[in-house]
């Protein structure tokens, strides 16, 4: 990347912090517009911003914002909290996760005959996780009872770091370098990747949610300085699980649901500033995505890919989550939000850039192609629709008087907004 590139940048940055406010709950949102100003500025659109995805400095950019997502949203949520007072995601994520996969699976054999089982289920494992930064409006608008904004907050947060192990586990049997003699070797491989790297994540989570507790009580550590230590906590679960030979993706989602669990001290700075950090590393991904990724993903574009897309935002999410919500006494309006509003962003493109490009895939290209598309259309999508569909969602729910999605629960941190407002418990910590 060239000086003019990061100046052009860094305006775009600054002119959308100008206007933020502004912005808040439109039918413009940050991904949508840093992904039209990356395709406008990038190789689709006036080319005055050059960006090489192959660059080890971009796959850097992408590694740090996956590691931090990942820990950061893991630490989020109090998992006690998650398993009595939020089943429906629990649900989502146990029964609708995995028949998204097998659905995604079965679509895309039917859809692509040259693809192998396993290609078919990368693909689907890559478009499972969801991105609530993509309909912000209905996580945050207020006329959507909590436990339904909360549902969308935590599968979100949650899903990327439980599809991850899918991801990996298919990239490696879809390459094509694998044979029969490698496949001892590749399960021993496979065993430390998924035992190592939890392993390492728990080590590093439990100790520093300790060391940091000790820290706070003493009066050692300054408050500015703990938004440092949850960086370096993330980095190093990443780092100890690569150097022992696990996989250290994991090992940061582990970290971070170890460290959000465990750590006693009230940490509202802390979460400040890793939501500070992990809003400018995601801004800076969808530009990416819309000045690099998109270009190359639309030109390999085909009617089946976009089709495929299409279904994957509709029927291959939306009738999982209905099948994992029977018996939880919700409407079908609330089934039916539920389901749409199961945006692709920030994981697929981070597991795109790190994960599908390591791996010698045979339909690379157009896994890649379908993985984009699908995000873009998104962006797009889930991204005007958020705003009036959450109202609307809104009041029919207002009409429904006393029922199950009107059940009172706990208000958990969104990825935008660190600290929870009060509802009248009193949460453990940011």
């Amino acid at each position: 990347m060239d000086l003019i590139s990061l100046a052009i940048i860094s305006v775009g940055l600054l002119l959308y912090s100008l206007v933020s406010g502004r912005l808040q709950g439109t039918l413009i949102t940050a991904p949508m517009a840093f992904a039209v100003f990356g395709l406008a500025a990038g190789a689709g659109g006036f080319g005055v911003i050059n960006i090489d995805v192959g660059h080890t400095s971009i796959h850097f950019i992408a590694e740090i914002t996956l590691i931090l997502i990942l820990f950061g949203d893991a630490s989020r949520f109090d998992l006690n909290r998650v398993r009595h007072d939020h089943n429906l995601p629990v649900r989502m994520l146990a029964i609708g996760l995995p028949l998204t996969i097998a659905a995604g699976a079965f679509i895309a054999t039917m859809m692509f005959p040259i693809f192998s089982l396993w290609e078919a289920a990368l693909l689907a494992a890559l478009l499972a996780p969801t991105d609530a930064a993509l309909g912000q409006s209905v996580v945050s608008a207020r006329e959507v009872p909590i436990r339904i904004r909360q549902s969308v907050n935590i599968e979100s947060g949650l899903n990327d770091g439980i599809a991850l192990p899918a991801v990996l586990l298919f990239a490696a049997l879809a390459d094509s370098t694998q044979s029969a003699a490698q496949a001892s070797s590749w399960v021993r491989f496979g065993l430390m990747q998924i035992t190592l790297g939890p392993l390492a994540g728990l080590a590093v989570g439990y100790t520093g949610a300790r060391l940091l507790d000790l820290a706070s009580e003493r009066g050692w550590a300054n408050i500015p300085f703990q938004g440092i230590a949850i960086l370096s906590l993330a980095a190093l679960s990443y780092v100890s699980a690569e150097l022992v030979g696990g996989n250290g993706f994991i090992s940061a989602f582990v970290g971070g649901i170890v460290f959000g669990n465990t750590l006693r001290h009230p940490c509202t700075f802390l979460f400040e500033f890793i939501e500070t950090e992990g809003q400018l590393l995601m801004l800076i991904t969808f530009l990416i995505f819309g000045a690099a990724l998109l270009p190359e993903a639309v030109a390999n574009l085909s009617p089946a890919h976009f089709l495929y897309a299409g279904l994957s935002l509709t029927i291959i999410r939306m009738l999982p989550v209905v099948i994992s919500l029977v018996g939880a006494g919700l409407r079908f309006p609330t089934q039916f939000f539920l389901g749409w509003f199961g945006p692709r962003g920030l994981a697929s493109i981070l597991f795109v850039l790190l994960i599908l490009d390591e791996s010698d895939v045979p339909h690379r290209d157009e896994i890649f192609s379908i993985t984009i598309v699908t995000v873009a259309l998104s962006i797009l999508l889930h991204g005007i629709s958020a705003a009036p569909f959450a109202k609307l969602y809104g009041r029919i729910a207002a009409r429904m008087g006393e029922c199950e999605e009107s059940r009172p629960t706990t208000e958990l941190p969104l990825r935008e907004s660190p600290v929870p407002r009060s509802t009248g418990r009193r949460l453990r910590k940011a």
